[in-house]
């Protein structure tokens, strides 16, 4: 069921975005509030901002400071994210530094949840083409299209839900490992796990197969390069609930093999839709940069590929050393709050 809008609007709105939303917001309640006064806790969320040229919103900026430093001021609520810029830059950078922001403040954002507009609008191309319209219609539909699923959205609940875990790291070695094992101790007895190491073998990367080679492939529910991401992840992701990365930072990045079977995932994407199915990631950063490879997962998981992401999907500690992880002050504490995240799969 459809429920009532809350409308953030972070700055002074653009003559075009004040258009976007009087469109997409036909025929829907809608209620404006602001951050600073009321209580968004058990909200429908629509964030709206326009950027300027430069990416530097100062308002916007407010805002990512409220969330950061108010950690439960959004417990509860489902959340969407609208970007109108004016430059051909910085609209998707300024997004998933919103979504993750928001999620540690305990929003929770169903698959594709931000629309975004470039100045000239031609980052719509595709879908203007596939709704044989125009950019500026295609803008409008694509506002309406989020607003409607942010209003609906609520997460699957399963009575055992199914857990397919990624990573590629060494079990004698890693830090990000160590900390999962402290995360699967407190969900094996209510889930079914499983775990896939990339570690080993070839893990081809996408050569951008032109689309109707990749569309072909996934149909068969395959892919060109074969090996491990057909044998095995593909099943495992057609029958999980939920995706958890391990994800040691490697020069403020996603691991070689993990970015592999992120852009290998867009032939299953052709022909299957992740939108019932969640992500989560463990982070490890030897020095700083968590946050970073966190935004990674956003953009290549939530925005990209579509799967909905809980309150406080990831878990962002620093260690180096071998065994470093489990001795970080508190880790036990950290663990077990991580790990009610997954709460929302359960009935």
């Amino acid at each position: 069921m459809a429920q009532e809008l809350t409308l953030i609007c972070a700055g002074p709105e653009s003559p075009r975005l004040s258009e976007l939303l009087a469109s997409a917001s036909k025929g829907r309640t809608c209620h404006r509030a602001s951050w600073v006064t009321e209580d968004l806790r058990s909200r429908r969320l629509l964030v709206a901002a326009s950027i300027p040229s430069s990416g530097v919103n100062l308002e916007l900026y407010q805002l990512l400071a409220f969330l950061r430093t108010h950690p439960e001021c959004l417990e509860g609520s489902v959340g969407g994210i609208l970007i109108d810029g004016t430059g051909d830059l910085y609209t998707k950078a300024v997004g998933r530094e919103l979504v993750l922001s928001a999620s540690r403040a305990g929003c929770v954002f169903p698959g594709r949840p931000m629309v975004e507009g470039t100045g000239t609008l031609r980052n719509l191309t595709v879908q203007a083409r596939n709704a044989g319209c125009g950019l500026e219609e295609a803008y409008h539909l694509a506002a309406a299209d989020l607003m409607e699923r942010v209003a609906t959205f609520s997460p699957p609940r399963r009575r055992r839900p199914k857990l397919l875990v990624l990573h590629a790291s060494s079990r004698s070695t890693s830090n990000t490992l160590a900390l999962w094992n402290g995360v699967r101790s407190r969900l094996e007895d209510r889930c079914d796990i499983v775990e896939i190491g990339l570690r080993n073998g070839t893990m081809e990367d996408c050569a951008g197969c032109p689309y109707t080679t990749c569309l072909h492939f996934g149909e068969q529910g395959e892919c060109f390069y074969g090996g491990v991401m057909v044998r095995e992840v593909y099943p495992a992701i057609r029958e999980a609930d939920a995706l958890v990365l391990l994800c040691p930072n490697y020069n403020d990045a996603l691991s070689a093999n993990l970015t592999a079977c992120i852009n290998r995932l867009t032939a299953l994407y052709r022909t299957t839709s992740f939108a019932d199915k969640a992500v989560f990631a463990i982070v490890v950063s030897g020095y700083s940069g968590g946050d970073i490879v966190a935004r990674q997962v956003v953009s290549a998981l939530n925005m990209n590929k579509g799967f909905w992401l809980p309150a406080g999907f990831c878990l962002l500690e620093t260690a180096n050393d071998k065994g470093e992880a489990m001795a970080i002050p508190n880790i036990e504490s950290h663990l077990e709050s991580f790990s009610r995240r997954f709460d929302p799969l359960f009935v």
